[in-house]
Parts: structure tokens; C-alpha cells; sequence
């Protein structure tokens, strides 16, 4: 488990640093080299719409790629998400601006970006379902928080490659050259990601349904005949975590540098800072759904995403290095109440015939909501001042609303591994039994299936 779960994060946290990368560019420097002529804010505006590529393509790369996970195995959709998206990243820090060819450098660049986005949307549910699936059922939800300490990861290699060029780069150099070093970097990085997953098993539970015949001819199809309601709830409810975290990680930077005045690399710093605590922590909020049950988690999670973001808005707008990092930092923790669960609750709530397509379909269908369009929509209503940024965080807390209604109607399968025991019990009591024969469901966790 341990050499499992180790390949799944790290190869979460390559495929992770290649979408921070961008977001990190997209704040800093993408608005004035491929849209020069707009005005700083159209330009900010701009760049978070090819952001926002990314988060439109990762549903189709769910598809694509929970195609191929529910039908040729889990091992084989890590391999191709990961040589996809670092591809796609490395030809990113090679892409010409605008002045050297025209309008071909953001059509390239969006090209990119969507390409980014397609790898990106079938790692989640490969990375997770290796782990989760051969996790023992009652420490299911820690072994698979572990591959969603990748994006903490990811960001931090992203944005510490950032911020050491940030500081030691004069302002000309880092927007001529600079910017493309972390680009260039997700190449080696991607090679290392596959030489780590090269020699990972195939996960018991896909081989079984192999054996057994029980595979789905065309998963997505019969996700959407018999499961569609369970997938529009499952996106509603991620729509939360995304919108809060590419606020505090991405629009943060934009907000922070050119409304606020706040040098860049002490922006950078600060949020780095608290993405290393929530990194730390998710672990132990993993441990805590074992505990407690994912579910009930999430709900309290999701709530507090909706409260803390008053208290977030107003440190921010206090331009302060110190409040930033509070106030990041607590609603990072939020987040990773929900986020760090989702590993082990999300393939919980899908047949394994077509839980690869469900679970990460669901999963990137609520990026469109949250992260797709939060930069893009806390750009317009921030307006052009500065101080606290209110009308975002009323923004997010609706976000917020709308995840908190979902999950509450999603269900918990913990209450049915409970309500089976219950029924075992009773069955074997008639059967003179007198009680659940050895072998039966293990303690704690949802059923291996």
C-alpha cells in the first residue's frame, strides 16, 4: 500500500503542478504578453478565460479516460493522463507571445490549455481508484487522502519554482524568459512520474469484474441512464472546494498584486505558506472520515468553506503578508475537510463497473462551476478598487449553499454497510447461527465493492 499509494500521489502531484503552473502564469504574466492590447483588467480577465479551457476539458478527459479505466483498467488511464499533460505543459514554455506571432500565440495557447485539461480529467480518477481499490476497508479513506496531498504538492513545486525566479529575477527578465522555467521543468518531472508508475498492479477489484464479465460495454451510457441523478450531485457538491481553492491560489495573486499593491513575491510566499498547511493536514482529515465517516465531514467542511470566506475577504483586503497567510490558511483547511475524504467517498458511491467514468466525471463536472468560472466571475466583481473584496465572498458563500444542499442529499454508505450488518445478523440469528459468520464485512469503511 505503501509503494501504491506513494506512485498515485506523486504522479497526482506532477500532473497537479502542470495545471498550478499555468493558473500561477495566468495571474502573473499570460494577460500582457498574449493579449497586449487590452487593458490590464481585460487582460486578467483574458488570461483566466484560457484558464478556464482547462477546467471545460477535463469532463471530456473523464470520459475519455473512464472509458478506458472501466474498460482496460485503472493502471493504464495513469500512464496516459500523465504523458498527456506533461506533454502538453512543456510545449506550453515554448509557445511565442503575442508580439513575435500575432493572434496564432493565444489560439496556441488555449489549444494547449485544452489538452492540459483532457490529461488532467482522467488522472483524479485513476490516481484515486488505485489507491481506494486496494486499500483495506477500514483505513480506506487515509490510503486514499494520500494521493490528494498531490495538489498540495503540486502547487508548491509550482509556485516555489515561481517564486525563487520571482526573487531572483529582475522584473524584465522574469516576463521575457522566466515565466516558461516551470514549463519546461514539467517535462523531467512527467518522465519521473512514469518511470514510478511503470511497475504499479492492476487493482484487485477491476480484475475481478474482468474475470467475472462483469465489465460495462459503454460505461458513460449507462452512467447516465441509471445513474445521472447521483452525477448531477456529486458536481454540485464539488463546486464548493474548487471556487474557494482557485480563489485563494489564483485570483488571490491577481487581486493581491495589482488591486492591493502587494509585491508578488511576498503574495506568492504567503499563499504558499498556507498550501503547505493544508498539504500537512490532509492525512489527518482522511483519518477523520475513517473516524467519523466522509460524508458527515464533507457537510461540516462545505459549511465552514461558506463561513470562513467573510473573515478570508476581509484579511485580505487589509493588503497585510501576515493576514493573508491567516486567512488562506483557514479556509484551506476547510477545503481539505471535504477534498481530503473525496478519494475514499466518491468511488464509494459508484458500481465498480462504471466508477472510474462516475467518480471522476462527477469530480471534474464541478470544476466548470467552481473553478472554471470563479477567477473569471471574482475578476468582474471585485471591480476596479481595492480594499475587501465583499461581493466575492458572497459569491463563494452562494457557491457554498448550493455544495452544502448536494452532499446532504447525496448518500452515506457507511448507514448501508450498517444497515447490511444488521441484516446478516438477523439472518444468521434465524439460522440458528447465533451471529455474522467470520469473513463477513470488515469494521468501519464501506464494503470492497
Amino acid at each position: 500500500m505503501t509503494r501504491i499509494a506513494a506512485a498515485s500521489a506523486a504522479g497526482t502531484a506532477i500532473e497537479f503542478y502542470d495545471f498550478f503552473a499555468y493558473g500561477t502564469a495566468a495571474a502573473l504574466v499570460l494577460g500582457p504578453l498574449f493579449f497586449p492590447a487590452f487593458s490590464p483588467v481585460a487582460g486578467t480577465l483574458a488570461a483566466f478565460g484560457t484558464f478556464a479551457v482547462g477546467f471545460v476539458a477535463r469532463p471530456l478527459g473523464s470520459v475519455l479516460f473512464g472509458h478506458i479505466g472501466d474498460r482496460l483498467g485503472r493502471r493504464p488511464v495513469l500512464m496516459g493522463s500523465l504523458l498527456l499533460t506533461g506533454a502538453s505543459t512543456t510545449a506550453v514554455g515554448l509557445v511565442p507571445s503575442y508580439d513575435a506571432i500575432g493572434a496564432a500565440a493565444p489560439v496556441i495557447l488555449v489549444a494547449l490549455r485544452f489538452l492540459q485539461g483532457l490529461g488532467l480529467g482522467g488522472e483524479w480518477g485513476g490516481a484515486v481508484l488505485l489507491a481506494a481499490e486496494h486499500a483495506p476497508a477500514r483505513r480506506r479513506g487515509l490510503w486514499a487522502s494520500l494521493p490528494q496531498t498531490g495538489p498540495a504538492v503540486g502547487f508548491v513545486l509550482a509556485n516555489g519554482i515561481v517564486l525563487a525566479l520571482s526573487a531572483g529575477l529582475s522584473d524584465t527578465a522574469f516576463r521575457s524568459w522566466g515565466w516558461r522555467v516551470p514549463f519546461w521543468a514539467a517535462g523531467a518531472l512527467a518522465l519521473a512520474g512514469l518511470a514510478l508508475r511503470a511497475a504499479l498492479p492492476e487493482t484487485p477489484q477491476f480484475e475481478r469484474a474482468a474475470e467475472r464479465g462483469e465489465l460495462s460495454r459503454v460505461p458513460l451510457v449507462e452512467l447516465l441512464r441509471g445513474h445521472w441523478r447521483l452525477l448531477l450531485l456529486t458536481a454540485g457538491a464539488m463546486a464548493c472546494g474548487y471556487a474557494v481553492f482557485y480563489t485563494v491560489t489564483t485570483w488571490s495573486l491577481a487581486y493581491a498584486t495589482e488591486r492591493l499593491g502587494m509585491d508578488r513575491t511576498v503574495v506568492l510566499g504567503c499563499v504558499l505558506a498556507a498550501v503547505v498547511v493544508k498539504g500537512a493536514a490532509t492525512p489527518w482529515a482522511g483519518l477523520l472520515g475513517d473516524r467519523f465517516g466522509r460524508r458527515p465531514l464533507a457537510l461540516a467542511g462545505t459549511a465552514a468553506m461558506g463561513v470562513v470566506i467573510f473573515p478570508y475577504a476581509w484579511l485580505l483586503g487589509t493588503g497585510s503578508p501576515a493576514a493573508l497567510v491567516l486567512g488562506s490558511a483557514a479556509q484551506l483547511l476547510a477545503f481539505i475537510a471535504v477534498f481530503a475524504v473525496l478519494g475514499a467517498y466518491l468511488p464509494e458511491l459508484y458500481p465498480p463497473h462504471v466508477r472510474c467514468t462516475g467518480a471522476s466525471l462527477g469530480y471534474n463536472l464541478g470544476g466548470i462551476l467552481g473553478g472554471a468560472l470563479t477567477p473569471v466571475a471574482a475578476t468582474r466583481l471585485a471591480g476596479d478598487g481595492g480594499g475587501a473584496p465583499w461581493a466575492v465572498a458572497v459569491y463563494v458563500a452562494a457557491v457554498a449553499l448550493l455544495s452544502t444542499v448536494c452532499f446532504a442529499a447525496l448518500p452515506d454508505p457507511r448507514r448501508a454497510v450498517a444497515a447490511t450488518r444488521v441484516d446478516e445478523r438477523t439472518a444468521a440469528t434465524a439460522a440458528g447461527g447465533g451471529g455474522p459468520a467470520r469473513g463477513g464485512p470488515p469494521r468501519g469503511g464501506a464494503p470492497a465493492g
